[in-house]
């Protein structure tokens, strides 16, 4: 069923009347010359600029990749509104794959429409696009962060998502054990790509047990070779989550990545990642409640990249970055706090806590 302009109804039923909608402004890019077709959306501007990465992937259809934009530029404000920045929640996605795609034509055609916001949305790296093409973003847009330290940018921002949720970690071991250190702890994180790899360092340091597993074998064996006879690799997720006596399960790849299949099989008593909407459903959250997992909210535990591409927009300083995102562990708590005190799951917690800032600031305008 589509809509008088052909879009599919569902989509455009999201935005206007269903609680995952509220979106303020949803864009649709094409230039044909270049191949590429995007989708850049808005979630809210209450708390200033929207600002949120750009995801290029193969989506099945472009139903998929606008309703992919829709989620991720709602987490976003609620992301950033946690974080503590001057900033609202957007998101763009441009649809192809990036190995075969991906061209300068195109992401200075990209660039071309986020400057045609003027200012209203912020862009970044996320899946599938990288400093060097910020760099080539930037060029047709100002408001690019995620740039290279040559051309005035803060660089690679996953080495600080990886930061953020190993704080996140601490607090969740605080929480529930009453200490903040994984040492001795079994933890298995699925994903060791840009953010992961740097986090299983994070965790080798502390002195914890490390189970991992990535579709791609290069990535595996960089991480299982870094870490020598320390590191151990499972085939795929499934596997993963179903490890005996495992502590902490850390999904670090693609969303959605605890639903009805995957939540009852989990032997980890804590959730914490670096992935975006790891919760496939309404309800999931209370899934693993129910099941005696504590869950730490994908979109505070995985912050520290957005610190740093925020921080770029005044001058980038490593040192002022990796304070605020050491201040994770601190909010982390807080919600599990919040969450004890109102009877509801962590995610419910956080939620009312970045709604009520949003609420606030629209408000004060």
């Amino acid at each position: 069923m589509t809509d008088v302009t052909g879009a599919p109804a569902d989509v455009l039923h999201t935005l206007f009347h269903s609680d995952q909608g509220g979106h303020e402004q949803v864009v649709l890019c094409q230039d044909r010359a270049s191949g590429l077709k995007a989708v850049i959306a808005l979630h809210s501007t209450a708390l200033g600029p929207a600002l949120g990465g750009t995801r290029f992937y193969p989506y099945a259809n472009e139903e998929a990749a606008v309703a992919d934009a829709l989620n991720l530029a709602r987490g976003m404000s609620y992301k950033n509104a946690m974080a503590g920045l001057g900033h609202g929640g957007g998101k763009a996605v441009i649809i192809g794959d990036p190995e075969h795609h991906k061209t300068e034509q195109l992401l200075l055609a990209y660039g071309r429409f986020v400057a045609s916001l003027g200012g209203r949305y912020v862009t970044a790296c996320d899946v599938g696009t990288y400093v060097a093409d910020m760099d080539v973003v930037a060029r047709e847009c100002r408001w690019t962060t995620g740039r290279s330290p040559e051309n005035g940018g803060a660089g690679d921002s996953s080495v600080l998502t990886a930061y953020g949720v190993f704080q996140g970690m601490r607090a969740s071991a605080q929480h529930l054990w009453g200490d903040p250190t994984l040492r001795g702890r079994k933890v298995a994180v699925a994903g060791v790509g840009k953010v992961g790899h740097h986090l299983v360092d994070h965790l080798m340091e502390d002195g914890a047990e490390v189970v991992v597993t990535d579709v791609r074998a290069e990535s595996v064996r960089r991480v299982v070779e870094r870490h020598a006879g320390r590191v151990t690799a499972v085939a795929d997720t499934e596997t993963l989550i179903r490890t005996e006596g495992l502590d902490i399960y850390a999904p670090c790849a693609l969303g959605g990545a605890l639903d009805d299949d995957s939540v009852p099989a989990l032997t980890a008593k804590v959730v914490c990642g670096a992935a975006n909407n790891q919760l496939a459903h309404p309800g999931v959250e209370k899934d693993l409640a129910d099941r005696g997992i504590l869950y730490a909210p994908d979109y505070v535990v995985n912050a520290g990249g957005v610190i740093q591409v925020a921080d770029e927009l005044n001058g980038f300083d490593f040192d002022r970055c990796k304070a605020k995102a050491a201040k994770i562990f601190d909010t982390t708590l807080s919600i599990f706090a919040r969450a004890k005190e109102d009877g509801i799951p962590p995610a419910a917690a956080s939620d009312r806590i970045a709604e009520q800032k949003m609420a606030e600031a629209r408000g004060s305008h």
